[in-house]
């Protein structure tokens, strides 16, 4: 697999996914058609208005080949899902060759409108890379040293067959205005299409860079979780042995202790587990079959009993329930959350659960300082944080990869006007819902 491939999902030389050629492609459209719209206004005004002959039946079979080629490239752009750089190359070409068919027909390259080819060269330059750039220039400078030798003299009923000076002037005035208009306009708009499209490519290739770093983190993970599964079994063991030892339960200090080396240790081999069913994603075994509504209530519930936390105020108003399969990682985001606002609040941590529009919105709020600048301005990043320990930083990191997984998006803000650190998980239905047979 190419690295092209691996960042946008697409081979070398396959269109782009995100429709900047038919953008551009539709653009020269709408370019076409104002040359065609152009070319009858001028052919009718010089016919009639000047009275200089033309060979009217002629250009206006030119002038119906372009109407017939943008006919056909709308239709294709319509029903096609990608349009290759092919095509539009194919489509300047013709451009070329019906506006050197017109100039034939009107003058060869003493016609002031010949400068129109400079339009085709720079719209080829902004589009292609390489060889097609340099076939649209050595075509388009063929085209103009043929009509330079071979064309159609017009018929002016004036003593030569060349353009009045005044005339010819006007025309390359004109010819000037047409050409500089279009590359203001059109060469603009293409710019930032392909400006876009490199945006895009360079989120896809960041997006690719962190989730490489999710997956490194992963392995590190779950192999950290094999090695500590069998300390803590034989920790458990020993705990086990000692809680029937005579002397130990003589002492009730000593049991309560126990007590609460036991549940803690539970509580070691609960994380541990789940650090394993979440590796186990890429097998599906990291999922769970369940209802909204329950998932969202057991998750606040295993939070605050694990913790220990009477500050949280959980509402759900998601209404109707619906079943759903769902990563067990997303259970795991939501915890990083509540801990982070646990270390930040002052007296309450809120947790809601609401429907929005055909998607599942989850705020988690703190009434503590609120997010500071650099959080607020590179969330999801990984290592930003305002916490002075090794590590710090990737909760909000890893939420972020977790959401993004599943088709959603997470938010970071200060909420107005109590300045509350919120972060909300917008989470589309279609993906975690399914079928209840």
């Amino acid at each position: 697999m190419s690295l092209l491939r691996a960042i946008t999902g697409r081979e070398p030389g396959a269109p782009p996914s995100d429709g900047t050629n038919q953008k551009n492609i539709l653009l020269l459209v709408q370019l076409r058609w104002l040359a065609i719209i152009g070319q009858i206004v001028t052919i009718v005004l010089v016919q009639f208005w000047l009275g200089i002959d033309l060979p009217v039946y002629q250009m206006a079979s030119v002038v119906g080949f372009l109407v017939l080629l943008n006919i056909v490239r709308i239709a294709r752009t319509r029903s096609a899902q990608s349009v290759s750089e092919t095509a539009i190359f194919v489509d300047l070409l013709g451009d070329v060759l019906a506006l050197t068919a017109l100039l034939y027909l009107s003058g060869g390259a003493l016609n002031p409108f010949v400068f129109i080819y400079l339009l085709q060269i720079i719209i080829s330059t902004v589009l292609f890379r390489g060889w097609r750039t340099w076939t649209i220039m050595v075509v388009t400078a063929i085209c103009f040293a043929f009509l330079i030798f071979f064309h159609v003299p017009m018929e002016l009923h004036l003593q030569s067959d060349h353009l009045p000076t005044g005339l010819h002037v006007q025309g390359m005035y004109v010819s000037f205005l047409l050409v500089g208009g279009l590359l203001v306009l059109f060469v603009g708009r293409i710019t930032r299409n392909l400006a876009a499209r490199d945006a895009r490519v360079a989120e896809l290739r960041q997006q690719a860079v962190e989730e490489d770093h999710v997956v490194r983190m992963g392995l590190l993970a779950s192999g950290a979780a094999h090695e500590l599964g069998t300390p803590l079994t034989t920790l458990s063991v020993i705990l086990n042995d000692w809680s029937h030892l005579p002397a130990l339960n003589k002492d009730q200090n000593l049991l309560t202790d126990m007590g609460h080396l036991q549940s803690q240790l539970e509580r070691c081999k609960t994380i541990v587990s789940g650090i394993l069913a979440s590796a186990g994603e890429a097998r599906g075994e990291g999922t769970i079959r369940t209802s909204l509504n329950e998932f969202f209530d057991d998750t606040a519930r295993e939070w605050q009993a694990t913790r220990g936390v009477a500050a949280l105020t959980y509402v759900n108003d998601f209404t109707p329930d619906v079943p759903i399969i769902i990563d067990l990682t997303l259970q795991q985001a939501i915890f990083n959350l509540l801990d982070n606002a646990l270390e930040a609040f002052r007296s309450e941590i809120a947790m809601s659960v609401r429907r929005s529009g055909d998607d599942v919105l989850l705020t988690i709020e703190d009434d503590g300082p609120g997010f500071p600048d650099a959080v607020l301005n590179n969330a999801g990043k990984p290592y930003i944080s305002t916490k002075d320990r090794p590590g710090a930083g990737l909760g909000l990191f890893l939420v972020f990869n977790v959401v993004r997984k599943l088709g959603g998006k997470a938010t970071v803000s200060n909420a107005i006007p109590n300045g509350r650190a919120q972060v909300s998980l917008l989470l589309p239905l279609n993906t975690i819902t399914c079928d209840t047979q």
